[in-house]
């Protein structure tokens, strides 16, 4: 058996994350090194720096990429650099591993893949369909346990955006950027869901799609109503998505439920269960389960460089999720200066 070999990488970006990156990285440890990190924040990454050992940080990727030979990079950088960035490692010829998404919209991100050299190899860190409970879901399904899918919803309800006693929302606090993202909740948070249920169900178009802003705290939509068809037999899928629901928990969870002629399989937060013909039910670890899909991502994009797999996030791939996200803001006609009701 050939010899495997531990690549060198360099981390773009040290910010939120990273601190999610990093750790599935140090469990990657026989196979990959970290030896870089490069943010311009000398604060972010002198931190991320003493908490993983990395060996040396830089306030630029063009200075890292200039002064380490590296194998790979981690681009966990925000999106609206992700096309320069990707474009910088791939004129060095090394391999990339890009957050989600590959780029602020689908025709930047077509543009970008059309120009990629056949010898890079990019992968996008899509890691919702990566958690726990999902591969078990799909394993389910292809065992045929639901038998024909008839109908899909998938609800994701936070109270996030609602103002506290103190008038601050605990989404904004978490992840402070969301204030001035010119697209928010379908580029954001929805287009992980997007990309699961194309994962469970296989692809999948827009019909209709309704977008709502809930506060003047943000420039775009935290409110989504989606109606998508099932490609190969026309089942209906709903996606309602909301981050201002009352009675809801800060932290959103998946409501998934897949109505089959057979069972009804259904996640909420991390129970998974299956009812009908077949009756089943697993709890899983939800902090677990977070971690371990950063975790399970990582290894998978080592697995894909190593050979052992066909890496299922690549652009071309990718690419088709971009394209619904595309149309969901298309058909909703979205108009951020419209005042909030």
């Amino acid at each position: 058996m050939a010899e495997i070999k531990r690549r060198r990488v360099g981390i773009i970006g040290a910010g939120w994350v990273s601190e999610y990156h990093l750790p599935a990285w140090m469990k990657q440890s026989a196979r990959a090194e970290v030896v870089a990190i490069a943010d311009p924040a000398a604060q972010a990454r002198a931190a991320r720096s003493r908490a993983f050992g990395i060996a040396r940080t830089y306030a630029s990727a063009e200075a890292m990429l200039a002064e380490e030979a590296l194998d790979a990079v981690d681009i966990c950088a925000p999106r609206e650099v992700h096309v320069e960035l990707v474009r910088l490692a791939a004129q060095r010829g090394l391999d990339i591993l890009c957050q989600k998404p590959l780029a602020p919209d689908y025709d930047q991100a077509a543009a970008l893949v059309a120009e990629l050299p056949e010898a890079i190899r990019l992968m996008v860190h899509e890691n919702w369909r990566f958690r726990a409970y999902y591969r078990r879901l799909k394993a389910w399904l292809e065992e045929g346990i639901a038998g024909d899918i008839r109908q899909v919803q998938f609800e994701f309800f936070s109270s996030g955006m609602i103002a506290d006693a103190e008038g601050n929302r605990p989404a904004l606090v978490r992840q402070p950027f969301f204030r001035g993202q010119q697209r928010l909740l379908v580029m954001e948070v929805m287009i992980h869901h997007l990309d699961t249920l194309r994962y469970l169900l296989g692809e999948l178009e827009v019909v209709a799609a309704r977008l709502e802003r809930s506060n003047d705290d943000i420039v775009a939509e935290d409110v989504a109503s989606v109606v998508l068809r099932r490609l190969d037999d026309g089942a209906i899928v709903t996606v309602n998505a909301n981050l201002a629901v009352h009675g809801a928990p800060p932290a959103p969870r998946d409501h998934l439920r897949i109505f089959g002629t057979q069972a009804t399989l259904e996640l909420y937060g991390s129970r998974l269960s299956a009812r009908g013909r077949a009756e089943r039910e697993e709890e899983f670890d939800a902090d677990a389960v977070y971690q371990g899909a950063y975790d399970a991502t990582i290894a998978h994009f080592l697995d894909g460089l190593d050979g052992r797999v066909v890496m299922e996030t690549m652009p071309a791939d990718n690419i088709k999720t971009l394209a619904l996200v595309e149309d969901i803001y298309r058909l909703s006609r979205f108009d951020a200066r419209h005042k909030p009701r």
